[in-house]
């Protein structure tokens, strides 16, 4: 059991759609992400994802409209819904997600993070 500190954390990496894992609780992973352009459309069939914007905003597009998420707010996407995050300047957002997760949900293409590094 030690403190995490969250700005030394993202201080370690500087790229972009690549999650970094810096902690794990009830089979679920704590991440840090950097995000810049925009993500593919997925979904994630069997996990909901929570998205935590730390610093910057965030627009997540569903089919039907797209949600802005700013400084301190988060979204939670429900398992099975198709999304798009888009961060039109740099983002970075926490995750909470079951271990299960992988970034591209349904998809697999150079995006794709099967192994994570933990930081």
């Amino acid at each position: 059991m030690k403190k995490i500190n969250i700005s030394q954390k993202l201080a370690q990496f500087n790229d972009h759609w690549n999650p970094k894992i810096i902690g794990e609780l009830n089979h679920q992973h704590v991440k840090l992400a950097k995000l810049k352009g925009e993500f593919i459309w997925h979904k994630h069939d069997d996990e909901d994802e929570m998205f935590l914007v730390l610093k910057g905003t965030l627009k997540i597009a569903f089919r039907d409209r797209t949600e802005t998420i700013k400084e301190n707010e988060i979204i939670i996407v429900p398992k099975g819904v198709e999304h798009k995050p888009i961060a039109d300047e740099e983002v970075s957002i926490m995750l909470f997600e079951p271990v299960t997760t992988v970034n591209t949900g349904n998809l697999e293409n150079e995006r794709t993070r099967k192994k994570l590094e933990s930081l």
